[in-house]
């Protein structure tokens, strides 16, 4: 009997893409005649014609199936809730940019055939901004310090994933997923497929700074307690240095009296700066409470608008 296994590709404004995405995939699969294929899409509430393009590839292959959200739930949200609908022997989350290429999908097989329920694609080096491609390597790797379970450098959640995988993050049922967290956070053994990453060709990413900040705040607060306890750190250090001061300026005010004086500038440097270190240690509560409400609501992970080809 053959194995299956469902291609799961989160869409949202990816109009340019689909069509080339899903004749490269289908070469894929006509090579590989050992597994049954069936190449899930979950789009995010687009506003271009990505749904249209898909509901006609719908009619013509019934392999293709599609899950329309009722709004943008996020990027992460929509993976974990594609992935929760597979009932398939594994899962290949891949992008719909064509920055993880089809073409790794037969690699990704084999890994899994070796015995391996999580196999990652890690990016070695990339064509897209040098200084982006930076930027990701210095979050890794504060992420790799404070995290309990360090993430892997470059790794976005893409690979295959096994459906005893898929039933571990089902009972998670994490309402603020960060994907890639999790599947290192779950501890399985798991096989790395390295790629140069492509640039886009097509279409605008729908990554934006604000995106960008979002998703790397979620990792922190997700699987790290250490900026809450870096607040009472800082809390002791700073009361420590303003009691030496204060000892400094009393003594220098008893002795020195007639020459010493505190002054205006050293005042609003000091209020500027304690004023700071407090406006970001609220900011730091604020993302964790933030999270613990989220979980609170217990608000559905995504709300469906329809579904085709189930």
């Amino acid at each position: 009997m053959k194995k299956t296994i469902t291609i799961l590709t989160p869409t949202y404004n990816e109009e340019d893409n689909i069509d080339e995405l899903y004749s490269r995939i289908s070469i894929i699969i006509t090579k590989n005649p050992n597994y049954s294929f069936e190449h899930l899409f979950i789009d995010n509430s687009s506003n271009d014609g990505t749904v249209k393009k898909i509901k006609q590839l719908a009619k013509k292959d019934k392999k293709v199936k599609l899950i329309v959200n009722a709004r943008n739930f996020g990027a992460d949200a929509s993976i974990m809730h594609g992935m929760a609908q597979v009932q398939t022997d594994a899962c290949i989350y891949i992008v719909s940019d064509l920055q993880d290429p089809p073409e790794l999908i037969p690699d990704l097989i084999k890994k899994w055939e070796e015995g391996f329920k999580i196999v990652g694609l890690v990016k070695t080096e990339s064509e897209e901004s040098k200084f982006i491609f930076f930027l990701r390597k210095l979050y890794y790797r504060l992420l790799t310090t404070i995290s309990d379970t360090p993430p892997i450098e470059n790794y976005a959640g893409s690979g295959l994933i096994d459906r005893e995988v898929i039933k571990i993050l089902k009972e998670i049922n994490d309402p603020v997923p960060f994907v890639r967290g999790l599947l290192v956070e779950i501890g399985l053994p798991m096989a790395i497929v390295y790629f140069k990453q492509p640039i886009r060709k097509k279409g605008v990413s729908s990554y934006s700074f604000m995106l960008l900040y979002q998703t790397a705040i979620e990792g922190i607060t997700n699987h790290s307690k250490v900026p809450i306890k870096m607040m009472s750190i800082f809390g002791f250090a700073l009361s420590f240095l303003s009691f030496i001061l204060a000892i400094t300026y009393l003594f220098l005010k008893i002795f020195f009296s007639d020459t010493f004086e505190i002054g205006m500038v050293s005042i609003l440097i000091g209020l500027f700066f304690f004023g700071s270190i407090q406006m970001f240690f609220l900011g730091v509560i604020g993302e964790y409470v933030s999270i613990i409400h989220t979980r609170v609501r217990k608000m559905p992970i995504v709300i469906e608008l329809e579904r085709t080809n189930f």
